[in-house]
């Protein structure tokens, strides 16, 4: 007990620079366009096991429910921050390819697992732990390392790892089960996948819904303990809908989604909260797992993994999401970047822990496998999604981020709101003086960001190309001052 304190203090010493370590690593991570998680998760492995520390851990039941609390954080996050608007008309592809798309994966990839002579039980446990593409790092890429992509392939891909994670969790926890029992999987459990998602989707939204009404009129005593209480509804949306045997990670999703396209208090601050736990639990939970690594097994996985890796990147992925996306009349240069961007992440390697929790034979090995191949199929795919972004013509034009950035935070919501627009060259207002512009009665320009400078509008201010636009518009009058000053900044 007399070095307890000692004890503590060392651990919290070494998780500070571990944390340390892998916040200015992650820089590095967007120049080279790979997924910060694979930053965080190589460290995890050099601290680990047999790494530069000596430490231990391992752990798979502390892994699974931290991973388990971090994917709960980086979902909702991902939810919180996805348009309704750009989200309907990809939902019904994201659909197929996170149900259908998700079984065709794991069938496939369980055919190259066994083609390198892994038995089949243990191949098909495999393809069903690799067959979900991951949302943190989809969302890591797409919002963090500058591409921009147009808004029905970025929506599908955002969609579908955000909704995918059911089916992976179903058809792993169903192979597990049955390779523990020594009998074969049931047919019975493409039912109880159906009944999972519609459960998990209808827990999401009522408890969206519901958390919507409670938000807009409850009086807190702080604006700070808004975060709190969204992350309560996070946590309930999970809890609730797994007790009643649905998806807890479709819930959590969907609740997300309900929330952040209402009328809620101190949203802006909520979504900054949100992002900031959400980087956290990534850091966090990749270094859990890369502790559980070990580089030695790595090493002997590494052959076959090799050949698995490129079978899933190549020939897997491609097939299932080309017969997926092709009934949509979807373009082809489309079905074929989000055929390739199929990252793995978090889901696969938590999901490679639920084996060893169940004393699978080989579940150790197994780990290993599907560690190898999350972390060479991201870092081949990670680096390659601008260049081929550019190369498909499907990069969108974006604007620079302001200097600036002008919210209000209120407390109930209101019946107006601040409007962010870029002045595009192009643009109706380009050149234009602010008095001269037809604006509604009620609707007015709040603030000019240019370059380092934040101007005063006044009636002869002209604007200029590059300008970043704060306007103030009640709900009737935005679709005229839309009109005038074109689409909307995405926050």
């Amino acid at each position: 007990m007399p070095n307890e304190p000692l004890a503590t203090a060392a651990a919290l010493t070494a998780v500070g620079l571990l944390l340390l370590v892998s916040v200015l690593a992650s820089r590095a991570s967007g120049r080279l366009g790979i997924p910060a998680a694979l930053v965080f998760l190589a460290i995890g492995v050099v601290a680990g096991a047999e790494g530069m520390s000596g430490s231990r851990f391992a752990d798979p039941l502390v892994a699974f429910r931290a991973g388990t609390i971090a994917l709960v954080l980086i979902l909702f996050d991902g939810g919180l921050n996805t348009s309704l608007e750009s989200l309907r008309p990809a939902i019904a592809p994201a659909t197929v390819l996170a149900t259908v798309g998700v079984c065709g994966t794991a069938g496939l990839t369980a055919l190259g697992a066994r083609a390198v002579g892994i038995p089949w039980s243990i191949a098909l446990l495999f393809g069903a732990v690799v067959s979900s593409t991951d949302a943190a790092a989809v969302f890591s890429v797409l919002r963090n390392v500058g591409i921009q992509l147009r808004r029905r392939v970025a929506a599908v891909l955002e969609a579908e790892s955000g909704i995918n994670d059911p089916m992976a969790v179903i058809l792993t926890i169903a192979f597990t089960q049955a390779i523990a029992e020594g009998r074969q999987p049931s047919i019975a459990l493409l039912g109880e996948a159906a009944i999972q998602l519609v459960d998990g989707l209808a827990v999401g939204i009522a408890v969206g819904f519901a958390a919507r009404a409670l938000l807009t009129r409850v009086r807190l005593a702080a604006s700070g303990l808004v975060p709190v209480l969204t992350l309560a509804i996070a946590f309930a949306a999970f809890g609730v809908a797994t007790l009643l045997h649905g998806s807890g990670f479709l819930a959590v999703y969907v609740a997300a989604v309900v929330l952040g396209n209402g009328p809620l208090p101190y949203l802006a601050g909520v979504r900054r909260v949100h992002d900031a736990m959400a980087w956290f639990a990534q850091v966090a939970m990749f270094l859990l797992l890369g502790l559980l690594a070990s580089p030695a097994r790595l090493a002997e996985v590494a052959p076959r993994g090799v050949v698995i890796t490129l079978f899933l990147v190549v020939v897997a992925r491609p097939v299932v999401v080309a017969s997926c996306l092709l009934p949509f009349r979807i373009p082809f240069r489309e079905i074929a970047f989000v055929a390739w961007v199929g990252l793995r992440g978090a889901v696969p390697v938590i999901l490679a822990t639920y084996p060893m929790l169940a004393a699978v034979p080989g579940a150790r090995s197994l780990f290993h496998l599907v560690f190898f191949v999350v972390v060479v199929s991201t870092a081949l795919l990670g680096a390659t999604i601008r260049p081929l972004a550019r190369r498909l013509g499907l990069e969108a034009p974006a604007p620079p981020p302001a200097r600036a950035v002008l919210e209000i935070a209120a407390a109930q919501p209101l019946s107006s709101e601040v409007l962010s627009f870029y002045v595009e060259p192009a643009s109706a207002v380009a050149g234009s003086r602010i008095a001269d512009l037809p604006f509604p009665e009620d609707s007015a320009v709040m603030l000019v960001v240019r370059g380092r400078e934040l101007l005063a509008p006044r009636g002869t201010t002209v604007l200029a190309p590059g300008d970043h636009v704060y306007v103030f518009a009640h709900a009737a009058d935005k679709p005229l001052v839309q009109l005038l000053f074109g689409r909307e900044e995405e926050g």
